[in-house]
C-alpha cells in the first residue's frame, strides 16, 4: 500500500509484514494468531453491527435499485482486474469501530460498500460450552471463539468480486441460524472487530488497517450504559465483568495488535481529521480501479470470423419477413410487439435444444415403448437484463413450465459511456442451474459481459449460460465469445456494424422504446437499459 501523509489526529505507522512460515491445522492451534496468545477467560454478550448509512438508490415494495451504480470490475477479457478495497477495523470492545466504519461509508458516498462484522463468525458452541456462556464463564475474547477458517475463506471469495453466504450468529442461543445473508457486489469492503488483525492469513487480504484507539474509561462507561440500559444488568456486575474478562482480553490479544496498523485512530468516531484521510486514500483506489471497458471492447476484435459458439437461426422466408416489420419505423407498435413475440418463440425453442439430454424410455397409451428424450441437469432459470430483456420473460415461460426467473438491471452512465449495474435479483442456488440470459438487442457486448460476469461470480459454471438475443452486433458477439468462450450465444440475426454512438447498423431502433412506446432519448444506445417501471 502505498504510504499516507500525516495528518494531525490520525497516527500513522509503518506497515508491518508478516512472515508466512507455518499456518495452524486444528482447531485450537494458534499458529497463524499474532501475537502469541494463552488461555484466558472472558464473558460477554454482543450484537451483530449494522450500518444504517445508506447508499444512493430507489425503494419500492418489490426492488431496490441503486442510483448510482457500479462501475466494470473487470477488463474487456472478462477478468476481475482488481479486487475489491478491504479496509480492516480493529479495536476494543466499545471503541466506536462500527461508528467509525459508518462515518468512512457516509464520507465515501458511494454505493457498493459493504460492513462485515467479526461477531457473525463465532464458532457454534457445543453443549457443554453452552452451560459456560449460560453462567457467564466461556471466553468471547480468546482467539479460539471466532471461526477463522470460515472467515477467511468468506473475505477472500468477496474481495474477489463473488457471492457469499454470511452466516448470522444468534447471542441468544449462541449458535448460527438457518438462513444466511447472501452479500455480493462490494468496491469497498469495511471488516470490523476485536480479533481484526490476530490472524495471519486474514491480515494478508486487509489493504488499509486502521486500529480505534479509545480510552479504557470511555469505553468502560459505554459498556455501563449498554449493559444497564440495553440488557438489564446491575452496576455492579459490569465492573466487575470488564475488570476480570475484558480488560485483560484487550490487554491480551488486542492492544499489540495496535502496531500492525497503517493507521491509529484517536478518540474513534469523533476524529474527522483522521476519517477524512482515510476517505481520500480510498477516493485514490477507486479511481485506479476506474476501467475503460465499451472503448476497449471498440476497438477490438475486428474482421475476425464469427466464433463457433454462436448460433443464428436459420433466415426463412418466415423469419426474414418477420425481420422486415419489426425492422420498419413505420411499424406500429402493436404490429412490432406481435412479431417480435413470434420471433422471441422461435429463439428461445432454439436455445432449448443447446441444453444437454439424455435417453428416456416412456410407455405409450398402445403399450409399446418410445425412446425419446429428457433434460439432463437440476433446472433451467431465465436472467434478463432489464428492461428489454423482460419483454422475452413469457416466450420462455410458455416452454419451461415452472422455470425460475431472475432479473438484471444495467444502465449506460452517460458521462462515462460505461456500463453500471444497479440491481439484481437472482433465485436461491443458481450456481446449480442452466441459465437462459436474455436481452433484445446487443451491440458492443459491454452490457451482456457484465451479465455473464454477474453469474460467473454467483458460480454459475461458464459452459451453463446460453446468451440469448434478438438482434447482435458483430462486435458484441466477438466482445462476449472472446471474454467467455464457453457460453452459447443464440440470436435471430447479426448485422455487422455498430456507428460512433453504439447503434447497430441497419439495426431495430430502441427495442424498449418501440416495444412499450416509450420516447427514446436522443443520444440512446442499444445497450442503454432506460428507467425501469417500478
Amino acid at each position: 500500500m502505498n504510504s499516507l501523509p500525516a495528518y494531525s489526529g490520525a497516527r500513522i505507522s509503518g506497515c508491518w509484514t508478516l512472515r508466512s512460515d507455518g499456518s495452524g491445522g486444528g482447531e485450537g492451534s494458534l499458529d497463524r494468531l499474532l501475537p502469541s496468545v494463552s488461555s484466558g477467560l472472558s464473558a460477554r454478550k454482543r450484537t451483530t453491527s449494522q450500518c444504517k448509512s445508506e447508499p444512493p438508490l430507489l425503494r419500492t415494495s418489490k426492488r431496490t435499485i441503486y442510483t448510482a451504480g457500479r462501475p466494470p470490475w473487470y477488463n474487456e477479457h472478462g477478468t476481475q482486474s482488481k479486487d475489491a478495497f478491504v479496509i480492516g477495523l480493529c479495536g476494543g470492545s466499545a471503541s466506536g469501530k462500527t461508528t467509525v466504519a459508518r462515518k468512512i461509508i457516509e464520507a465515501l458516498d458511494v454505493p457498493w460498500v459493504v460492513l462485515l462484522s467479526m461477531d457473525s463468525f463465532y464458532k457454534v458452541l457445543s453443549p457443554e460450552q453452552q452451560v459456560l456462556a449460560a453462567s457467564n464463564d466461556y471466553n468471547f475474547d480468546h482467539p479460539d471463539a471466532f471461526d477463522f477458517d470460515l472467515l477467511t475463506h468468506t473475505l477472500r471469495k468477496l474481495k474477489q468480486g463473488k457471492s457469499v453466504k454470511i452466516p448470522v450468529y444468534d447471542f441468544t442461543t449462541h449458535g448460527r441460524q438457518k438462513e444466511w445473508k447472501t452479500v455480493y457486489g462490494a468496491s469497498v469492503i469495511i471488516f470490523e472487530g476485536i480479533m481484526s488483525f490476530a490472524d495471519k492469513q486474514l491480515l494478508q487480504l486487509l489493504d488499509m488497517k486502521i486500529f480505534v484507539d479509545t480510552d479504557s474509561d470511555i469505553r468502560l462507561v459505554r459498556r455501563l450504559r449498554r449493559d444497564i440500559t440495553e440488557r438489564g444488568r446491575d452496576i455492579e456486575g459490569v465492573i466487575k465483568q470488564y475488570n476480570k474478562f475484558v480488560k485483560p482480553a484487550f490487554e491480551q490479544y488486542i492492544e499489540p495488535t495496535m502496531r500492525l496498523a497503517d493507521i491509529v485512530v484517536p478518540r474513534g468516531g469523533g476524529n474527522m481529521v483522521a476519517i477524512d484521510l482515510i476517505v481520500q486514500h480510498v477516493h485514490s483506489q477507486l479511481e485506479e480501479r476506474e476501467l475503460s471497458v465499451r472503448a476497449a471492447l471498440a476497438s477490438a476484435h475486428q474482421a475476425q470470423p464469427l466464433p463457433q459458439t454462436l448460433s443464428v437461426l436459420e433466415s426463412t422466408p418466415q423469419v426474414r419477413g418477420m425481420h422486415t416489420i419489426i425492422r420498419n419505423k413505420e411499424t406500429s407498435r402493436d404490429e412490432f410487439i406481435f412479431y417480435s413475440k413470434r420471433l422471441m418463440r422461435l429463439l428461445i425453442e432454439r436455445a432449448l435444444s443447446f441444453l444437454p439430454s439424455q435417453v428416456r424410455v416412456v410407455q405409450t397409451p398402445q403399450g409399446e415403448d418410445y425412446e425419446g428424450k429428457a433434460f439432463h441437469g437440476k433446472r433451467i432459470t431465465g436472467v434478463s437484463i432489464l428492461r428489454a430483456g423482460e419483454t422475452m420473460e413469457p416466450a420462455l415461460r410458455a416452454v419451461c413450465k415452472d422455470v425460475r426467473i431472475g432479473k438484471i438491471l444495467i444502465q449506460t452512465n452517460q458521462d462515462t459511456g460505461e456500463p453500471e449495474l444497479h440491481y439484481l435479483r437472482l433465485p436461491k442456488d443458481i450456481g446449480e442451474d442452466h441459465v437462459i440470459l436474455m436481452d433484445c438487442t446487443v451491440s458492443t457486448g459491454a452490457a451482456a459481459m457484465m451479465a455473464v460476469r454477474v453469474l460467473l461470480d454467483h458460480d454459475v459454471q461458464e459452459d451453463k449460460i446460453l446468451l440469448v438475443s434478438l438482434l447482435m452486433a458483430e462486435m458484441g458477439v466477438h466482445s462476449v465469445a472472446y471474454a467467455f468462450p464457453q457460453v452459447k450465444i443464440i440470436t435471430t440475426a447479426v448485422d455487422k456494424k455498430v456507428n460512433d454512438l453504439f447503434h447497430i447498423i441497419p439495426g431495430i431502433g430502441n427495442f424498449g422504446d418501440r416495444y412499450f412506446g416509450t420516447d427514446a432519448p436522443p443520444d440512446w444506445s442499444d445497450e442503454e437499459m432506460d428507467e425501469p417501471s417500478c
